[in-house]
């Protein structure tokens, strides 16, 4: 079941209750539980304290079943797994920041230079090494 949650409209996010969420993924509510429980999910709740479930509780509830289902990975490894993954996602997004600040700082108002010092590298062709005997 689909329910609009938030103040504003433009804040509103679809949510799922649990039952909708075990039908459509074919897995017991307990499951969903013992997810929450071990840190896996963490969705959220409503003034009821009903479980809420968004739809990216629901992409990592996917990646979750594909690990344990298509990879046999226990719920031990999974945790591992997306914690690296999250890791991964955050150094990622730190080097896109760094790349753009060194392209914003090192090209700002010397494009033309920066073009001149790409153009004045010459390619040198390997050459073979030779050994010299030194008679000291």
């Amino acid at each position: 079941m689909r329910r609009k949650q938030g103040r504003a409209a433009s804040d509103a996010r679809t949510t799922y209750h649990i039952s909708s969420v075990s039908q459509r993924y074919n897995i017991h509510p307990q499951t969903l539980r013992l997810y929450e429980r071990e840190g896996l999910l963490k969705p959220s709740r409503s003034e009821g304290n009903t479980r809420l479930y968004t739809d990216e509780d629901l992409k990592r509830l996917e990646i979750i079943l594909a690990l344990i289902r298509d990879l046999g990975v226990n719920l031990a490894g999974v945790e591992v797994i997306l914690n690296m993954r999250q890791k991964i996602e955050r150094i990622e997004a730190e080097v896109a920041a760094f790349l753009e600040y060194v392209r914003s700082e090192f090209a700002s108002g010397r494009e033309e230079e920066f073009e001149r010092s790409c153009r004045s590298l010459v390619p040198l062709t390997p050459r073979k090494l030779v050994k010299i005997d030194r008679e000291d």
